[in-house]
């Protein structure tokens, strides 16, 4: 009996503990990821006083930045690339590796390819489903692809928004996105494609494969044929596009404090509530033995008697 209360008592111990740690490391991953929202917005407040670079200059910029994490990486001592390590870390365009060149503010001069336009589907604004409107451009050198801006779609899911795409040269300034690749349940199927082609996800790599196979001449036939591996987002203040309703951060720094303090005050109610119980359990268990123990003793003294 006493072996059974003890692995009985161990069994609550190690659950206990085992939710408590659970919510606690809730608690801190909102916490950190709070930090890494605040340092991110003031970064894009320091970003925007900045003047925006050209295209080039961001590629380059990239570049530097692969470059050092690659140097980091490997820890090479040779003489050659010390140099070249340190000729990044001093460079002016030398950038954080782990924010890479997201938020940074550019100009684009170039063409917008009036056949090549993504509808990036299921994008609610304000309740109303509809679309963000996506087009290639092209410079000198690169094909980059731009986010427009939000547009209203149709109740009925097989009628697309009329977009009319943009064509000719355009100055503007945009912001450069990083893609998160999301969850899929279905890998997206571009055997039949329909101009403007109605998206679930922004794949770059796909996306690239699909322009040079539909517009060879455009995509394929030059160096520009591969889309750049991010997205420009127009500046708000442009006049070109659509409804701009994007934000760089979706969610802000206190939400995720607010979150983490949830999880920290559920931690804290978990391990009292399980404290109380062992103790209202102890409690208990001590009554019932003692109660036991004090029948026992009165049914020795009825024997003595007899």
């Amino acid at each position: 009996m006493i072996r059974k209360l003890k692995s009985g008592g161990f069994i609550w111990l190690f659950f206990t503990l085992l939710v408590f740690l659970g919510l606690i490391k809730l608690a801190s991953w909102q916490y950190h990821r709070g930090i890494e929202k605040d340092h991110r917005t003031v970064r894009i407040a320091e970003l925007n006083k900045e003047t925006p670079l050209s295209l080039s200059q961001l590629v380059e910029l990239s570049v530097i930045g692969y470059l050092s994490e690659k140097l980091s990486k490997e820890k090479r001592l040779d003489k050659e690339s010390s140099l070249i390590a340190e000729d990044i870390r001093t460079s002016k365009s030398s950038i954080n590796n782990k924010d890479g060149i997201n938020d940074y503010p550019v100009m684009i001069k170039g063409t917008f390819v009036k056949e090549a336009v993504f509808l990036l589907d299921n994008q609610v604004e304000k309740g109303r489903l509809g679309y963000r409107v996506l087009q290639v451009v092209q410079t000198e050198k690169y094909s980059v692809l731009v986010n427009l801006g939000w547009v209203q779609g149709s109740i009925n899911r097989n009628e697309l928004p009329t977009v009319k795409p943009y064509s000719k040269a355009h100055t503007f300034k945009g912001h450069v996105r990083l893609m998160d690749k999301g969850i899929m349940l279905m890998e997206q199927d571009f055997t039949h494609v329909q101009w403007p082609l109605r998206v679930q996800q922004i794949e770059l790599d796909k996306f690239s494969t699909l322009l040079a196979k539909q517009l060879p001449k455009l995509f394929y036939s030059n160096q520009k044929k591969a889309l750049l591996p991010f997205v420009i987002y127009v500046d708000e203040s442009e006049k070109i596009g659509f409804k701009k309703n994007w934000h760089a951060i979706v969610m802000p720094a206190e939400k995720h404090y607010g979150y983490a303090f949830q999880w920290a005050s559920l931690a804290v109610a978990w391990l009292l509530l399980m404290a109380g119980l062992a103790v209202k359990t102890n409690s208990r268990n001590s009554t019932e033995n003692g109660n036991k123990k004090n029948t026992i003793n009165n049914e020795n003294e009825v024997i003595k008697h007899e």
